[in-house]
């Protein structure tokens, strides 16, 4: 294969672009990035003889066929709700197409008709969803091909400050998109643990989160990501009696978190808030007539004592402040999230990491039982590149050009479960310092209690 002749399509140009379009052009791929800010696709090509920058937004539909068309595969990192409409023109003109994001019913329906016409769609070869599910059926795939079953299986992911950034009461910072991160908190729970079906409503996704001793970054936090319970048939593991996908976190979020829920910070219910301090939007929400020792008031609705964690953080964020928001009709999450960007923006010189970790109990016919982790610990870089800019983008790069050469032959919506899709990826990912590290053979002491 003679990369300069092969030409990939790249549709949009957001935080996570950048590595997969520097991986590419640097194996002298013909990129090109089309974006509604043609600038921020200049950014990324204009160093490079190979890389074309082009402005176009989602309406331009004439336009997108002609891309697709002139292109030899798609890669489309644009908001999930317009993969649909990609995928079927990358259909029509027998063109393969990777995306990060998750696959939804649409977009699986697509799967006959992708077959049809030769081509793969390859979701899902990310971060998360991504390397999670290839590094956990590279471990399932082993466990079953000794005639082992797993018992216990607990996948966790968080994207975070590095220890040495996490220098803020809520132990977080913005890396990737922040209205998303906050939104999350407003997710419902759902997984198998240790036989039971666990049903976690929302307004107590934040209580009592189970924790790990992470290696060189010490005590995160998990709490639940979702509903668990797809995955047990997605990794083919119908015998696990826990199957729970977690979220970490550094201590002192979910306690932080959990209190703004409580105080309905987070709802998008729409209020007037025209002449409202921050100081007035809380008394209004816990039923005050006014904003006057806010702060005493907030703790006492809590049920919290006035130095507690949470009030600390609060306080930190600027929720007690007489401080005119300038917000007329408006909810508490956009006013939320907003002065939470303002305050938690991971700086130019500060890294973020990514941590993963599956945890699995193991059980063979022969009576033995073994936990067996799987592990990631990726920092960012501040001059170059964040550590889930990395992670997200570098799969779907070294998925492009698997497909590319042949390498990936599955046609059809496919997510990366397959050996013949993560093993050769996995492996590649390993040559880019992107590993998870294994441990087999760890006592039952192991397991997360």
């Amino acid at each position: 294969m003679n990369p300069t002749t092969k030409k990939i399509l790249i549709l949009g140009a957001g935080m996570v672009v950048k590595p997969i379009v520097n991986y590419l052009l640097e194996k002298n791929y013909l990129v090109t990035v089309a974006s509604r800010t043609k600038s921020k696709a200049e950014a990324m090509t204009a160093k490079h003889k190979n890389g074309t920058a082009i402005g176009w937004t989602v309406d331009q539909q004439d336009k997108l066929d002609q891309l697709i068309l002139d292109h030899d595969i798609t890669v489309s990192l644009l908001p999930w709700v317009h993969h649909i409409m990609v995928a079927q023109k990358c259909i029509t003109h027998k063109k393969n197409m990777i995306t990060t994001s998750y696959v939804k019913p649409g977009m699986q329906a697509l799967h006959q008709q992708a077959k049809d016409a030769g081509i793969i769609i390859l979701n899902e070869l990310g971060l998360d969803p991504g390397i999670d599910h290839m590094s956990a059926m590279r471990v399932i795939d082993q466990v079953h091909q000794k005639e082992g079953k797993i018992e216990e299986f607990y996948s966790l992911c968080g994207a975070l400050p590095a220890p040495e950034a996490a220098d803020n009461p809520f132990k977080y910072k913005f890396s990737w998109s922040p209205k998303g991160v906050v939104m999350a908190g407003n997710n419902d729970g759902k997984y198998l643990r240790h036989g039971k079906v666990v049903e976690v409503q929302t307004e107590d996704l934040f209580k009592n989160p189970l924790s790990v001793n992470f290696p060189e970054v010490g005590k995160l936090e998990i709490y639940p990501n979702r509903d668990s319970l797809p995955y047990i048939d997605l990794y083919g593991i119908p015998e696990t009696q826990t199957m729970m996908r977690g979220t970490f976190r550094h201590p002192g979020w979910c306690e932080s978190i959990d209190a703004m829920k409580t105080l309905k910070l987070l709802t998008t219910d729409s209020y007037d808030f025209t002449g409202k301090s921050y100081a007035d939007m809380i008394s209004m929400l816990i039923g005050e007539t006014n904003a006057t020792n806010i702060k005493e008031k907030t703790a006492d609705f809590l049920r919290l004592p006035a130095d507690a964690h949470a009030m600390k953080a609060l306080q930190w964020l600027g929720l007690f402040d007489n401080k005119p928001m300038n917000r007329q009709k408006d909810t508490p999450f956009e006013i939320t999230s907003d002065l939470m960007i303002e305050k938690m923006e991971l700086g130019c010189e500060e890294r973020d990491m990514v941590a993963m970790q599956h945890v699995f109990l193991a059980s063979y016919p022969d009576g033995k039982k073994e936990v067996i982790k799987s592990t990631m610990l990726d920092y960012g870089t501040p001059d170059t590149d964040t550590a889930v800019a990395r992670t997200v983008a570098l799969p779907a790069a070294v998925g492009v050009e698997m497909v590319l050469s042949g390498d990936i032959s599955e046609k059809g919506v496919h997510i990366p479960v397959l050996p013949g899709i993560y093993n050769p990826i996995l492996n590649k990912l390993e040559d880019l310092d992107i590993k998870m590290v294994e441990e087999f053979g760890l006592p039952e002491s192991e397991i997360i209690r």
